[in-house]
């Protein structure tokens, strides 16, 4: 059994990373640090929703490690 909680805790650690990178892109995005033709860019919205997926993804990390000292 506890090698399939490795594996969930491993494919909730890459979800978690890839929510706060995808979070932050939106945020520079959202900002206009991030510079392109998106429609993303400039757009408060997406400033806000890049904000959520980082904490998301920081909640999911802590809840994996916090899960693992068990």
């Amino acid at each position: 059994m506890a090698g399939v909680t490795d594996r969930i805790a491993r494919t909730r650690l890459v979800g978690g990373g890839i929510l706060v990178a995808t979070g932050l892109v939106w945020i520079g995005q959202g900002t206009g640090l991030i510079q392109s033709n998106s429609f993303m860019t400039g757009d408060v919205f997406w400033t806000w929703l890049g904000g959520a997926a980082v904490v998301s993804g920081i909640a999911l990390i802590v809840w994996v490690f916090r899960a693992t000292r068990r």
